[in-house]
């Protein structure tokens, strides 16, 4: 596999060598040595899956505190640009962002440490999203920045007319009032 450290410290797009033959094709999704090597030692303890439709937007979503969640995210059907925001006030990177596109054809994987908001846009017709999580889902401790936040400058690549999310998303706050970490 390929890590390709972003311009924000810590947050890796990775890239699988594939396998590709008549019968079709082969990769190594995640494998603990070669991922502890280049990024470090993250004990995943959950696997999520999602499916959405196009124009689906979830996010930008965090854990406080404790309760922070490093994620390993791909798809594997569609096509999504997936995003995370450095959310860490001390951090020379506050309030930057990373976007990669990732998709069942390239079949990049997009590593978010702790301490970042995420979250992704399905741009295919129907996207099933998975990821690997460190810490278990604290609903008393999830928490929200709005997708369209100007501080931000997200450039979304579609109308926000489009927009599909739900009413948590649309209410959520903005970075300056957002409950972040230090």
């Amino acid at each position: 596999m390929n890590y390709i450290e972003t311009e924000i410290p810590g947050v890796y797009i990775i890239e699988p060598r594939v396998f590709n033959d008549a019968r079709g094709y082969f990769f190594e999704a995640w494998k603990k040595a070669e991922f502890e090597e280049h990024v470090g030692k993250v004990e995943f303890i959950q696997d999520n899956e999602s499916k959405s439709s196009y124009g689906v937007l979830r996010g930008l979503h965090y854990q406080k505190g404790e309760f922070s969640q490093a994620k390993l995210v791909r798809v594997i059907k569609g096509r999504v640009l997936d995003v995370a925001v450095d959310i860490r006030r001390s951090s020379p990177t506050f309030g930057k962002h990373v976007m990669v596109e990732l998709s069942d054809e390239n079949k990049r994987q997009f590593f978010i440490p702790r301490g970042f908001a995420h979250g992704f846009l399905v741009l295919s017709e129907e996207a099933v999203f998975t990821y690997k999580v460190d810490n278990p889902y604290a609903p008393t401790q999830e928490a929200g920045i709005r997708w369209n936040d100007e501080d931000l400058a997200i450039q979304w690549p579609i109308d926000p007319q489009q927009v599909i999310t739900s009413e948590k998303d649309l209410n959520a706050c903005r970075l300056k009032d957002a409950e972040l970490f230090d």
